[in-house]
């Protein structure tokens, strides 16, 4: 059996965990790389630490389809904006990637929390 076949999985649900564990990704290597860039870069590197708990949160709480992942979908959405949003301000390649991928999450997250 694969896990696509699992009966509480659909491909709305797959796909939100995909994006939410990409977007995890892409957080956690930006927050690393923003270390290295002092106090200006602070804020983006809370929202990306943030962003990547939240995310994995979510896709753990989608994946045993907890009661409560649909909650948590709002508040990762809301999340994920703000990141994106931070993360557009900035010129580094890390940031360029978080403002590109988040609103994918972002969107997908807003759904599943409909």
């Amino acid at each position: 059996m694969s896990l696509q076949q699992l009966a509480h999985s659909d491909d709305q649900m797959d796909e939100c965990i995909d994006n939410c564990l990409e977007a995890a990704q892409a957080c956690e290597w930006c927050a690393d790389a923003c270390a290295d860039h002092g106090e200006e870069m602070a804020e983006c590197l809370r929202l990306c630490r943030d962003v990547a708990d939240l995310t994995t949160l979510h896709a753990r709480l989608m994946a045993r389809d907890s009661d409560y992942h649909g909650e948590l979908a709002s508040v990762c959405a809301d999340a994920c904006e703000a990141c994106a949003d931070e993360c557009t301000q900035f010129d580094h390649e890390h940031c360029q990637v978080c403002a590109d991928i988040l609103p994918e999450c972002a969107e997908s997250c807003r759904n599943m929390a409909a």
